[in-house]
């Protein structure tokens, strides 16, 4: 596929890739269950969600739809920018999603504090029997990865891509323009003769400019007749 081809491709591989952190950051995360000794929640499963699990999602995934319509109608040089920008963006998930599901008990420790009242790591971490990965951290990966990809793409093809269409440009308006003005409708033609006899502007100088002088003019300013050697033989 030629590198003008990868436009639309990249830009739609930045908006998946990101409604899938979106996405993933707005379900649960893990089940967690309490020590059985502890009086508040004991044994019952708790849903923690992404945004306590890792609340930095929500803002990776907002900046990466961000990117994708800026790649869109950015030029050559910001393209590249931008696709190292959501090569960061991209990493930037990947991390923050492995390091919660490598430390579930740490990422829980919020929705531990709530259920319990107790709070820091180890003591929150010493009350904490089991926690249970759902699906939804996977898929954060899986959008990281892809924006990831998407970014490489846009950094080596983005610069060949063909230029945002522009329906109409400076140099297309400036020279439009006097075809609009000759094409003014005729009552905006009157109102104009109209205000330039109030100004005492006479509207048949043009016609007698341009039709031409037949002649030199006499002292009454009217043409005369040209001299022609036949006449002047006469």
């Amino acid at each position: 596929m030629s590198a003008a081809r990868m436009k639309l491709p990249s830009i739609l591989a930045t908006i998946i890739g990101a409604g899938f952190v979106l996405l993933s950051w707005s379900q649960t995360w893990f089940e967690l269950v309490i020590e059985a000794s502890t009086a508040a929640g004991a044994g019952e499963a708790i849903a923690v969600g992404g945004g306590v699990a890792s609340p930095a999602l929500a803002a990776l995934g907002l900046a990466g739809l961000a990117v994708a319509p800026a790649i869109a109608i950015a030029g050559p040089g910001i393209r590249i920018v931008l696709g190292m920008l959501e090569i960061v963006l991209g990493g930037c998930v990947l991390l923050a999603a492995g390091l919660t599901l490598a430390d579930p008990v740490s990422a829980v420790s919020a929705a531990v504090t709530e259920a319990t009242g107790v709070a820091g790591a180890a003591p929150t971490a010493e009350l904490v029997a089991s926690v249970a990965a759902t699906f939804w951290p996977t898929l954060a990966l899986v959008g990281g990865v892809i924006l990831v990809l998407g970014g490489l793409v846009v950094l080596v093809t983005g610069s060949r891509w063909p230029a945002s269409s522009r329906r109409y440009s400076s140099a297309r308006l400036s020279a439009d323009r006097p075809a609009a003005d000759v094409e003014r409708p005729a009552s905006d033609r009157a109102i104009d003769d109209w205000d330039g006899l109030s100004r005492g502007d006479d509207p048949t100088d043009d016609a007698r400019s341009t039709s031409g002088a037949t002649g030199p003019a006499d002292d009454d300013g009217e043409p005369t007749a040209d001299e022609s050697p036949s006449g002047a033989n006469r």
